[in-house]
This record gives structure tokens, sequence and C-alpha cells, in this order.
């Protein structure tokens, strides 16, 4: 990520286990000067309590979950109307 930071990089970035509480990630992030897409095969928000709660989703241009490998594909797409 900050190799991403200091050449202007684009980013799409799937946190998994750290979405929920790794503050050094969203720091991270939150430094990068291009778009940062973060993405989740699945959905979060339809799994247990503690999951509905992400870190870097509010450094993050947006946040698509819950379509499997297809959420990669997704994500290129959306990072192509964000450069």
């Amino acid at each position: 990520l900050h190799k991403a930071a200091d050449a202007k990089q684009p980013v799409i970035i799937n946190p998994a286990a750290f979405t929920h509480y790794s503050y050094a990630i969203r720091d991270a992030v939150s430094m990068l000067k291009a778009p940062c897409i973060e993405v989740h095969l699945s959905n979060p928000l339809s799994r247990e309590e503690f999951r509905h709660t992400s870190v870097v989703s509010g450094v993050v241009n947006g946040t698509i979950a819950g379509f499997g490998a297809e959420s990669y594909a997704l994500a290129l797409k959306a990072m192509q109307n964000l450069i």
C-alpha cells in the first residue's frame, strides 16, 4: 500500500480478517492518492455481527461484496470508471 501511495497507483484490496480491526491498513489506505476499492467475496453483513463493521470502508471509494470471485471483476470495472 505504501508503494501504491508513492506511485499514485489505484488499489483493489480484500482486507479479509483485517477488515474489522486493522487500523494500520486503514491508515495506509488513507495515504493513497489514487482510487481504492474494498472487495469481499462474501457479504460481511450477512455473516456474524462482528463482521458488520469495516474500519477500512470509510477511507475507500467504494466496497463490493457478496459476489464471490466476480467481486474482483466488478471492482475492476468500477475502477475503470474512477481513473
